[in-house]
């Protein structure tokens, strides 16, 4: 498990593909602010909810690069050839994910978090928020791919089953950035309610979607 997943997360940085999902990151929240004006009140209101939508889009990016060129290559076969369950592939993969964009994303919140104006309290929970999201956004995103392997348009297949699916993580991480609050610690408890569902059955249904592309 452990050699699956630092090469994945090899494979991962070397394609480029976290590369561009931080840099697409870090380019929505430079932009937002020319498209909303100066209003610093009116970003540091909205900032969190714009750097949950970035994160969102950007854990989408690699999507048709986590499962399908393994698939074309063989290497699945050989895996479950060698006695690996595809389950065990999947959260293999799962982990490697969360490991190539969670981290740098947090820190990339930092800088956004700096454009955006938002104080150090919001910038906390925001921190918070995506330490417990980024976990089930990038499950999402394995059986997503896992799921669209070998249609044709796979990418824009991708992006029409896992914006809806992770709808719930958007608005329970944008939601929990009053901490303080009772539905700031609300919206953390359900965040972590569906990133931890989602950790549970995204190894399963992956590993259905790659044994049935398998056959």
């Amino acid at each position: 498990m452990l050699t699956l997943i630092a090469r994945d997360v090899r494979i991962g940085w070397a394609s480029g593909g976290i590369v561009n999902a931080l840099a697409f990151f870090l380019l929505v929240t430079i932009l937002f602010p020319f498209a909303v004006g100066p209003d610093t009140a009116l970003l540091a209101r909205i900032g969190g909810g714009v750097i949950w939508a970035a994160a969102l889009l950007a854990a989408l990016m690699p999507v048709e690069r986590l499962v399908a060129p393994d698939m074309d290559s063989g290497v699945l076969d050989q895996l479950a050839v060698r006695g690996l369950s595809m389950p065990s592939v999947a959260a293999a993969k799962i982990v490697a994910h969360w490991l190539g964009f969670g981290p740098p994303l947090m820190l990339a919140a930092v800088i956004a978090a700096g454009l955006l104006g938002l104080d150090a309290r919001t910038l906390g929970a925001v921190e918070l928020g995506l330490l417990i999201g980024t976990p089930g956004l990038a499950a999402l995103a394995v059986a997503t791919s896992a799921l669209v392997t070998g249609l044709r348009g796979a990418g824009s297949v991708a992006g029409l089953v896992m914006l809806p699916l992770a709808v719930p993580l958007l608005i329970f991480g944008a939601g929990s950035l009053d901490l303080g609050a009772d539905d700031g610690m609300g919206a953390i408890k359900l965040l972590g309610a569906v990133s931890l569902l989602l950790l549970a059955g995204a190894p399963f249904v992956a590993g259905a979607a790659m044994r049935a592309g398998m056959e």
